[in-house]
């Protein structure tokens, strides 16, 4: 059965996997790593801010949620030929998406992919374990692109802070943001 509703949940993606997709690493930086560092952050900031949240790894129990966030770092194969992309399972996250990628676009320089170009993030597996009412799956670009990285990593942090204060929204709050 389902514990009582929890306002945000923030999953890192992959953390606690030791076998399976455990994420991707290139040049020594290693997605699962860095998907915890701007989960954490992203909690801590919603948690300043008093809004209630839940910090859960790759496998979690069943809960349920306001506002579901899954927080990846693309990787792929032919390096460079990804970047930010999105996913959700339903029309009230469509909404929530549309003001992430809004609000990230102003500052992310790179490509988008279409929202829930893969199955991966269109049938993201946690859909099932984290029962939200709005739900997303960030990508927040392709850390196997070396210029990608090197805008992505030193703004690891400020990325959390956009998407905490993305959240922030959906509770009445309107916190400044200064990503530059």
């Amino acid at each position: 059965s389902y514990k009582r509703p929890i306002p945000v949940v923030i999953q890192a993606g992959h953390e606690g996997r030791t076998t399976g997709n455990t994420g991707s690493v290139y040049k020594g930086n290693k997605e699962v790593e860095w998907n915890t560092l701007v989960a954490d952050e992203v909690a801590k900031k919603l948690e300043s801010w008093g809004i209630k949240t839940k910090r859960v790894g790759a496998k979690t129990s069943l809960l349920k949620a306001k506002i579901a966030i899954a927080i990846h770092f693309d990787g792929a194969a032919k390096h460079c030929s990804s970047g930010a992309s999105i996913g959700y399972p339903n029309i009230d996250s469509k909404k929530l998406a549309l003001k992430w990628k809004r609000n990230y676009k102003k500052y992310y320089p790179f490509t988008w992919q279409k929202d829930n170009f893969t199955k991966n993030l269109s049938d993201y597996y946690a859909y099932y374990t984290i029962r939200a009412e709005k739900f997303l799956v960030l990508e927040l670009g392709e850390l196997t692109c070396d210029r990608q990285l090197r805008w992505l990593k030193p703004r690891r942090k400020k990325i959390a802070h956009l998407i905490a204060a993305t959240i922030a929204t959906e509770f009445g709050l309107h916190p400044k943001i200064n990503f530059k």
